[in-house]
């Protein structure tokens, strides 16, 4: 069976009310992770829904291939922050995402979001306002007594509108601390509900971020030639938070915590106040809870004001202002990815309205100049929100071409540098069984073979080892030492070169002989320090174990090449666990001062954390336990040595070609989108057919039970029918089922859907016959 893994990075959009659409989705997105652990851990079939469907498709992918699905990043803005932190809670600590429909459905309400101070008196409060409510009115052509989902809710959604219009003018109308509230409610909620083991194995961290606006902005220093410094003041922040995969009891953080970053991302200007610790603090107070790690957030948030006070009192915006998509913060958290078997990596963006404006202003309006009030409207709010994500995806690509460009370069050297291997280590050699001492030796011996083979191209191999494992060295120290500056920054940069020089490891020397290498310091430097190195020869051994399957196809072969891979997959864990900051961050309580005074003993410590010689020797048993296994063929066997003892003469012909980058596991980052415009099994018109949230310049379903069932119900609908195609596009062409299978699939699994809501929206029970027509 061919083990593979769809991972998932979410980038989940901003959209006002349509948080209630993305709910659904979201839901989605967690059955179908819940039905892969089931898979993944022989459990029975789960109980109706559409995780059941899932379970058996999955199911159905055996004994041919094994596909896990993983959801391991997560970034949000506004009302995707929400629904991002609260997927994310979810896939750590096992909490069921089911309580929150019923808060989703009741909470996300005019009336309910509404300051109390802000309610008008009576209904003749502001009775001048009815000229505004005509205005309303003629968006999108709306007329008030026939536009709703069902007719029983016309007079809701009139009476709310006018409580709204009427509300306060001049102040944002919703309460801030109910706003709070709501979001704790949904945490204690989905924790006091059933559990599951987390949706991430132990040992796969998971990484959350929510963008803000920081109202005042902060400090940024950029030193430049002349002159040396200078400063700008940043609006923009991300909040981060992960978890390690380590922990017993596993979250991201406390439900308070969770929630000031939820509150943060979605404090849309003019209708909610700008969020402050202070407002959590009070609620707290008024609901006699504490909160655990207040110092800890506090610090996540504002690390460039540490030490000041009254950080309660900064004030947050919605984080869709300045960065709507957050795609770089999810692309950064690529890096250092335990992967345990093959990983088709993706990144799956849902953006409820594509090509809808949250704050449009003269919609139809395409050419000629723009009137006053629009250009100012458009300028400060609309035209920063809604950036086109060309740029990240342009990245993205560039990344995934660079990948194409290099393995066609090291595809048209394959050849020379298999022969050179053959060479060096002989036929004798590659259908032996090793014991792990015996490997350990040819080992060494390759390495130096590979030295004296590399002629001149040793020099500038040797040289960029060097810069690149004293980048990993002073990348590690800055981030265990924290300096609070730029200038100590690069004092911690200056002491690790300094001890560089000192220990006399600049100079390189070519030790040809495997004896010689005890009394180098520069490869004992390397031996303490490469893991780059280390995670290469891992991955190349996996490469050519790909490259066997792909020549031989006997089921045998295949067989024996899976199971190997499987290893090679969890030998490479520990080495991607240390090249994280994480690692050894609880070892020295004051890393920055040990830096400063004792920059030596500072290396010798965390050099003994790594402890790199201790893991080569685990290493070198468990390849050989893997290789003189019976069941390990020996084609399998003599591709896993020549790869993993030839590896040097590989590396030395290859590494300044790739300049330090390597080839991470994923290969290519793919990309993928769930939207109403991407969704066509059931109706076809994209947003405007399905979505009511979109009414009133993206607040509609506040305003209406009955929007907000329709765009909860339609995110369900739409979420399954898009991660149905998605883990399709995981299989290779022979592994795809028939058509008729898919159809299938996706009918049972919308049936699914519209059977479980039927009893549980009553608001929609008209649309949810007219969809089992359809269907």
């Amino acid at each position: 069976m061919r083990e593979k893994e769809l991972r998932l990075a979410l980038i989940c959009y901003g959209g006002i009310s349509l948080a209630v659409y993305m709910h659904g989705i979201t839901r989605e997105i967690w059955k179908l992770l819940k039905a892969s652990r089931a898979v993944e851990a022989n459990e029975p079939a789960p109980e109706g829904d559409s995780e059941r469907v899932y379970y058996d498709l999955l199911k159905s992918l055996r004994p041919g291939v094994n596909l896990k699905v993983s959801v391991d990043i997560i970034a949000g803005a506004s009302a995707g922050g929400i629904n991002g932190i609260l997927l994310g809670e979810a896939i750590s600590s096992g909490a069921s995402l089911d309580p929150l429909v019923d808060l989703w459905l009741d909470k996300a309400d005019v009336d309910e979001l509404l300051d109390p101070d802000a309610v008008p008196k009576s209904a003749f409060t502001k009775f001048y306002a009815a000229p505004l409510l005509r205005l309303l009115a003629k968006d999108r052509s709306i007329d008030l007594t026939k536009e709703v989902v069902e007719a029983g809710a016309r007079r809701e959604l009139r009476e709310k509108l006018s409580r709204f219009v009427r509300s306060r003018w001049f102040k944002p109308p919703f309460s801030g601390a109910r706003f709070s509230g709501f979001i704790l409610d949904a945490f204690e909620a989905m924790h006091a509900g059933p559990h599951t083991p987390p949706l991430l194995p132990e040992g796969s961290p998971l990484d959350l971020f929510v963008t803000v606006t920081d109202f005042y902005g902060h400090d940024q220093v950029l030193t430049l030639h002349s002159p040396p410094v200078v400063r700008e003041i940043e609006h923009r922040k991300v909040i981060a938070f992960r978890d390690r995969g380590r922990n017993v009891v596993r979250s991201l953080a406390s439900s308070q915590s969770l929630a000031s970053a939820a509150r943060a991302t979605a404090s849309f200007p003019g209708a909610f106040p700008p969020f402050q610790a202070a407002e959590m603090d009070e609620l707290l107070e008024r609901r006699n809870q504490n909160w655990p790690d207040r110092g800890a957030f506090l610090a996540n948030v504002f690390p460039e004001r540490a030490g000041e006070e009254d950080l309660d009192l900064v004030p947050l915006l919605d984080g869709s202002i300045l960065n709507n998509a957050p795609f770089r913060p999810a692309l950064a958290a690529l890096k250092n990815r335990t992967a345990y078997r093959e990983v088709d990596r993706r990144f799956v963006y849902i953006d409820p309205k594509p090509g809808i404006r949250s704050i449009g202003v003269s919609r139809g309006q395409t050419e000629g100049p723009p009137g006053f009030f629009t250009t100012i409207i458009q300028s400060l709010s609309d035209i920063p929100r809604e950036q086109p994500i060309r740029d990240d995806l342009e990245a993205l690509d560039r990344r995934s071409q660079r990948v194409r460009k290099l393995r066609s370069v090291l595809d048209g050297i394959a050849d020379d540098t298999d022969a050179a291997i053959n060479s060096a280590l002989g036929s004798r050699t590659m259908n032996a069984k090793p014991s792990a001492a015996r490997l350990e030796t040819l080992r060494a011996q390759a390495t130096a073979a590979a030295v004296e083979k590399a002629g001149l191209a040793y020099s500038p191999y040797a040289h960029l080892k060097l810069a690149e494992v004293t980048a990993f060295l002073e990348r590690i120290m800055v981030q265990l030492a924290r300096p609070d500056s730029a200038a100590g920054e690069a004092d911690v940069r200056a002491r690790i070169r300094e001890w560089r020089r000192d220990e006399g490891i600049e100079d390189i020397t070519r030790t040809v002989r495997a004896k010689d290498a005890a009394r180098d310091r520069f490869v004992r430097f390397l031996r303490a320090f490469d893991l780059s190195y280390r995670i290469r020869r891992l991955r190349y051994v996996v490469r050519k174990l790909n490259e066997l399957t792909a020549e031989d196809e006997a089921r045998e072969v295949m067989a024996s090449a899976e199971r190997a891979r499987g290893a090679l997959f969890e030998m490479l864990g520990p080495f991607l666990d240390r090249e994280t900051v994480e690692f050894a961050e609880d070892t020295v309580a004051d890393w920055n001062g040990l830096l400063a005074n004792e920059p030596a003993e500072a290396i010798a410590r965390y050099r003994a954390e790594l402890d790199l010689a201790k893991l080569d020797t685990e290493i070198d048993r468990r390849i050989s336990v893997l290789i003189r296994a019976p069941a390990t063929m020996p084609v399998v066997r003599r591709a896993i040595l020549r790869a993993y003892l030839g590896f040097p003469l590989y590396d030395m012909a290859t590494f300044p070609l790739l300049q330090g980058e390597g080839l991470d596991e994923y290969g290519e980052v793919r990309i993928d989108r769930i939207s109403p415009e991407d969704a066509h099994f059931l109706r076809s018109g994209g947003t405007e057919a399905t979505l009511k949230g979109i009414r009133f310049n993206s607040f509609g379903a506040f305003f209406s039970r009955a929007y907000r069932e329709n765009d909860y119900l339609w995110g369900r609908l739409h979420g399954a029918e898009r991660m149905i195609e998605i883990v399709l596009s995981a299989l290779s062409a022979s592994e795809q089922p028939a058509g008729h299978e898919v159809t299938e699939t996706k009918r049972a699994c919308l049936s699914a859907i519209l059977d479980t809501e039927a009893d549980h929206l009553g608001k929609v029970s008209d649309l949810i016959e007219q969809l089992r027509g359809e269907l």
